[in-house]
């Protein structure tokens, strides 16, 4: 018998093992599924492997430079030397850490997994090919999570030595002379941010009219520009041939979305057709067209965004086991390691009054915040926004140190449909970084106490 010719039946195959393809992997085998989990490289994907924890890790690393070489009003002054080699070795001690947690609770929830690339036979047979052959699994549900890779711009293709994507930027081990930063995304800003931190030369080249962080609220816009001129950036606009620009830049990073990794699944084998940009339409359910057959976090256009694939995975394995379940956020955070932290969740007061709202605001300094003063993050900001009427809130937007941990509450209190006076009347420890948020609704209500209400 030649090896692959007889396929193993299974409950469930999962062709992934990032953030969308574990968490969906794990959620249905708690739920009493078998399940085999496909992966050509390490498991945890893009995002634990090369993007958001090692770009992470490395900005972590960065902020500790800028903020010792930057001590002096502290009382605090420092020789500082950066050895890159090393610090790159202790963000991948963080990544391997992590793979290897993933790895033992794959294997702890009884999933197989299988290391290789694998491709559909028809709508019940995927095959695998990797390193120890081929092998064949007859499933009775599939979830694709097959994730993304770095879109290249038409005009400056990715040659891995002078034009870079963000994660082979933060992979080098010497820090180059200057770089160049093409695009407006969070991912460009952040790369700029590192390596401006690291004291690096810096052009953030913004295409035709766009701004950097076009999805935050214009305020958050006008903090940016400070910012990156803090640091040292300098933001060229209104950039219509990024090409010619760089020219005679040493590097250049380029941030420019990603395309899913949907063109070597066959798809057609399943009847499923992904839309024009390469996506993989689905419902509410995580399901395809073929309702036996799930798609969850970048290949169907999640923005890249590992939380947002986690959730999509949860659902797909609570629909595989017969609950009822949607993938229906009522609030989505954004997040932007700069300094201090950006985020914001639900609606500017420019979406809310454009989809019909009659709106409140308020709007609290960090200047008047002591907490954010003792890690100088006082130029920070948050702002709330909420229906007049009812004073449900809407949004809100935190420009502060830690922004990224301070965003979960204001996200919950969008999910419960939480008022300006639940925010308000909520203890908030003194001094924290939390005061802010019941402050910027006291504005908001008209009783703030630390600044002076304007009416």
């Amino acid at each position: 018998m030649v090896v692959g010719d007889m396929a193993t039946g299974v409950d469930v195959v999962v062709l992934g093992a990032g953030p969308a393809g574990y968490v969906s992997a794990i959620r249905a085998a708690q739920l009493g599924k078998e399940v085999v989990i496909v992966e050509a490289n390490n498991v945890g994907g893009v995002c634990l492997n090369a993007g958001c924890i090692p770009s992470k890790a490395l900005l972590t690393a960065a902020d500790r430079v800028w903020k010792a070489r930057t001590a002096a009003e502290m009382g605090i002054t420092a020789e500082v030397t950066v050895d890159l080699p090393q610090m790159q070795q202790w963000a991948q001690s963080v990544v391997d850490r992590l793979v290897k947690g993933v790895r033992q609770l794959l294997v702890g929830n009884g999933v197989e997994i299988v290391h290789g690339s694998g491709w559909f036979l028809d709508d019940h047979e995927v095959r695998i090919e990797g390193e120890y052959g081929a092998k064949r699994y007859a499933f009775e549900q599939c979830i694709i999570a097959t994730g993304g890779t770095p879109a290249p711009h038409p005009d400056l293709p990715f040659d891995g030595r002078r034009v870079l994507t963000p994660q082979a930027a933060y992979r080098l081990t010497e820090l180059p002379a200057r770089v160049a930063v093409v695009d407006t995304d969070y991912i460009a800003v952040e790369v700029a941010t590192f390596f401006g931190k690291l004291g690096v030369p810096v052009q953030l080249l913004l295409p035709d009219e766009k701004f950097p962080l076009p999805e935050f609220d214009i305020s958050v816009r006008r903090h940016l520009k400070s910012y990156l001129k803090k640091i040292g950036i300098i933001i060229e606009p209104n950039v219509t041939d990024p090409a010619a620009a760089v020219a005679d830049e040493p590097l250049v990073v380029v941030s420019n979305g990603i395309v899913p990794n949907t063109a070597d699944l066959r798809l057609d084998a399943v009847n499923l057709s992904p839309d024009e940009n390469g996506f993989i339409p689905v419902n509410a359910r995580m399901q395809t067209v073929n309702p036996m057959i799930f798609a969850v976090g970048d290949v169907t256009d999640a923005a890249g965004m590992a939380d947002r694939a986690m959730k999509q995975g949860r659902v797909a394995a609570a629909v595989i086991a017969g609950q009822a379940a949607e993938y229906a956020p009522q609030a989505v955070p954004k997040v932007v390691w700069t300094e201090p932290e950006i985020a914001a969740v639900g609606l500017t007061a420019t979406e809310a009054e454009s989809a019909g709202y009659a709106v409140q605001t308020g709007h609290f300094p960090l200047a008047a915040n002591g907490r954010a003063l003792m890690l100088n993050g006082g130029t920070g900001f948050v702002s709330v926004v909420a229906e007049k009427e009812s004073d449900v809130l809407l949004g809100a937007t935190i420009v502060a140190p830690r922004a990224a941990e301070l965003i979960s509450e204001m996200t919950l209190a969008l999910e419960m449909g939480a008022t300006l006076t639940d925010v308000a009347e909520t203890l908030h420890l003194h001094p924290g970084l939390g005061e802010p948020l019941m402050e910027s609704a006291e504005d908001a209500l008209g009783t703030v106490v630390h600044i002076m209400h304007k009416k």
